[in-house]
């Protein structure tokens, strides 16, 4: 990851298969900045399980440049990508509110860092479903990767079910 990413200039380029690392690398040759989040993947090899860094927007790697400074054609030449994600034949810019979320994620080498860990509790937002904005408290984790959270409600403690994934700290 580089330091100097300027999140308004943000857009996404679409990698040839498997080549998510050699576009990155023949992109910081020529002087752009790039993004390319990892994360940690488990799988299973033969006998024995293999942890590898994975991308983990397969595909994609995450290109800050100037709109008019550099030529786009240059980074679609590039060895390893395949095209700039483009609408209506202008690039696509990446949200800098989603790129800054992602990058604080991330340490310096770009591997997405785990999520911070619940605990009873804590206060935290619900981010989706049915009680989405809510605030709740933390009640009990188990080990499957579901909250139970208590909601207040019209008064009354409402004990629900929540995925971890739908919850962040308040």
């Amino acid at each position: 990851m580089n330091a100097q990413f300027d999140l308004n200039e943000c857009y996404l380029a679409q990698c040839k298969p498997n080549c998510g690392k050699i576009a990155e690398r023949n992109l910081k040759r020529q002087g752009i900045r790039t993004f390319l989040p990892l994360s940690q993947q488990t799988r299973c090899s033969g006998t024995k399980f293999v942890s590898e860094l994975r991308p983990l927007f397969p595909g994609y790697i995450f290109v800050g440049v100037h709109a008019g400074g550099q030529c786009w054609r240059a980074i679609n030449s590039t060895y390893g990508v395949s095209r700039i994600v483009a609408f209506c034949e202008h690039p696509a810019r990446v949200p800098s509110a989603f790129v800054a979320d992602l990058m604080r994620r991330c340490d310096a080498e770009g591997r997405l860092l785990p999520p911070p860990q619940l605990a009873p509790g804590d206060r935290v937002r619900v981010i989706s479903g049915s009680f989405a904005n809510f605030l709740a408290e933390v009640d009990t984790i188990t080990p499957d990767q579901r909250i139970w959270v208590l909601l207040d409600l019209m008064g009354r403690s409402l004990r629900i079910e929540l995925p971890e994934a739908s919850v962040t700290g308040a």
